[in-house]
């Protein structure tokens, strides 16, 4: 009797890849709120889009929990950056709206998307980009998520915007860029680098080690060794991430907060500390900044010194690779979800503070395919072009103006904090920057555009080219939108005049921006 032997090869999940070309006119990367708006503007004015997104939805922030809208001033939001806002009010009967539930503001991005007939190609991340002299070829993305298949494609476009948080097709394309505080000098600036102010501050008497009172036995969880540096001393320590987390009261609408898997008590020591001093009447009180949203659901922020922020644990996350960024992600997930059930359910913790946390819960129609959680964590601030202007304090209170501004911003300058170790004896927080009381100012295109020797066919309007202070102010989602729609206009004028992007006819740019605020006609030369 023959034996028959059956060879059997079996290859690894990731080493199955189907390659894919795509030729458009623009390649939008990021499906941030900025990355939608983008696209949606370039193909409203008749090019060929392709919008690339790690994600698997689109909207970042906007659309993943901060729905209690950060901006000084309305009047700077222009554009389909406001549009967006009328469609959020017409949705609960308003002219405009600015706070809003993160399902409404994903249906509308997704609206956006429909309407201009964009093709979205959904977790892919950039892998390489291929240069020819100072222009962008293509560049090549890889699937974010496992599986039998892992398509590849290969992009060639006339012109790229990089809409993402962490600037990953600049950083690819050589473009310069910064991580972390400039010192003061740099820029002639005072509220950058080092800085150790009363907001969102320990107060005095909270000790920093793990047996009061005695150094030996070493500092408790989330206080880091070292020396308080110089004010206005620049590092490369970047502000804290943390979610705006949606939870919501609704007894028919909620989840009730477990455990988490990986919950540690130990790392909200500090918390307890801090409330035993403190006193506070509620969790509003110096502990959970809880915005309430529409549908009985919250945007909740940092509040006071201990709260959802997660101080010093972000530093590797703007060049790190997609493997360290995402055990960064779940390190801030577990630590968020795990101060809310501390909140709730350990028994140091006043017994009201206790009842009130319990009243909260996750919500069964957010986020319904990652455990009604945020997939989007809030990257505040990661790496920073420097282009041939730089955006710094003296524009943000109107000390120098642009002549080429091409959007507003109008926030504060705002930092949270960087770092938190020991001062004094005493535990303390530094980096918690808010200063504001100036009016909107100008935005430079030469700040959204790489170095002409560097880039001629790049557009960065996310991580656009700003001090640290100055970004600060900047980072607001409806200013990303804004300036997303003036970078993908201005890259339409670029192909359409075949000129690198530093050289298109800005004074046309901004009567177009003007003129034309929702991209609804094809640009007139």
């Amino acid at each position: 009797m023959r034996k028959i032997f059956i060879l059997i090869i079996v290859f690894p999940l990731n080493a199955i890849r189907a390659q894919q070309k795509i030729s458009v006119d623009i390649c939008v990367y990021g499906a941030t709120s900025g990355g939608v708006i983008a696209a949606c503007t370039a193909a409203r004015l008749g090019k060929k889009v392709l919008l690339v997104s790690p994600a698997l939805h689109p909207g970042g922030l906007s659309s993943g929990g901060l729905g209690n809208t950060d901006i000084g001033n309305k009047v700077a939001i222009t554009g389909l950056a406001r549009d967006f806002y009328k469609r959020v009010g017409q949705y609960y009967g308003k002219p405009e709206q600015w706070i809003f539930e993160p399902h409404v503001a994903e249906n509308i991005f997704r609206a956006y998307i429909a309407e201009a007939g964009i093709h979205v190609l959904y977790q892919q991340a950039i892998q390489r980009v291929y240069k020819k002299g100072r222009a962008i070829q293509e560049i090549q993305t890889i699937a974010t998520e496992e599986g039998p298949e892992q398509k590849e494609y290969i992009i060639h476009a006339r012109e790229f915007i990089d809409c993402s948080y962490e600037g990953d097709l600049m950083a690819l394309a050589g473009v310069s860029y910064a991580v972390g505080r400039e010192g003061n000098q740099q820029y002639q600036e005072t509220y950058n680098g080092v800085q150790l102010l009363d907001k969102h501050q320990f107060p005095n008497g909270v000790d920093p080690f793990t047996k009061e009172g005695k150094a030996e036995t070493g500092l408790l969880w989330g206080i880091q060794s070292g020396e308080l540096n110089n004010r206005g001393s620049g590092d490369k320590k970047i502000q804290a991430y943390n979610f705006r987390i949606c939870l919501t009261d609704s007894m028919e609408n909620r989840i009730t907060i477990t455990r988490p898997v990986r919950y540690d008590s130990s790392h909200y020591e500090l918390l307890i500390r801090y409330i035993k001093i403190k006193n506070p009447q509620s969790l509003e009180d110096g502990i959970l900044n809880i915005n309430r949203m529409p549908g009985r659901k919250t945007d909740i922020n940092n509040n006071g010194p201990f709260s959802t922020d997660m101080i010093g644990m972000n530093y590797e996350y703007p060049d790190g690779n997609a493997e360290r960024r995402k055990k960064i992600i779940q390190y801030h997930t577990d630590y968020n979800k795990g101060l809310l059930y501390f909140l709730g359910h350990d028994e140091r913790v006043p017994e009201y503070l206790r009842n009130e946390m319990l009243q909260w819960g996750y919500p069964r129609d957010e986020y319904p395919d990652n455990d009604h959680w945020s997939p989007q964590l809030y990257i505040r601030e990661s790496r920073r072009m420097i282009g041939s202007y730089v955006m710094t304090e003296s524009n943000c209170t109107g000390k120098l103006k642009v002549t080429d501004g091409i959007g507003l911003a109008a926030y504060t300058m705002d930092s949270h904090n960087g770092e938190r170790l020991v001062v004094n004896g005493m535990v303390k927080n530094e980096g918690d920057v808010q200063v504001g009381g100036f009016p909107p100012y100008p935005v430079s295109y030469f700040s959204i555009v790489p170095r002409q020797n560097e880039c001629d066919n790049l557009f960065v309007p996310v991580c656009l080219s700003a001090s640290h202070i100055a970004y600060g102010s900047i980072r607001m989602e409806p200013v990303f939108m804004v300036l997303g729609q003036s970078a993908a206009t201005a890259a339409v004028m670029a192909i359409d005049r075949q000129v690198p992007v530093q050289k298109i006819d800005i004074k046309k740019l901004q009567k177009e921006l003007k003129e034309n605020p929702t991209a609804i006609h094809r640009i007139k030369y």
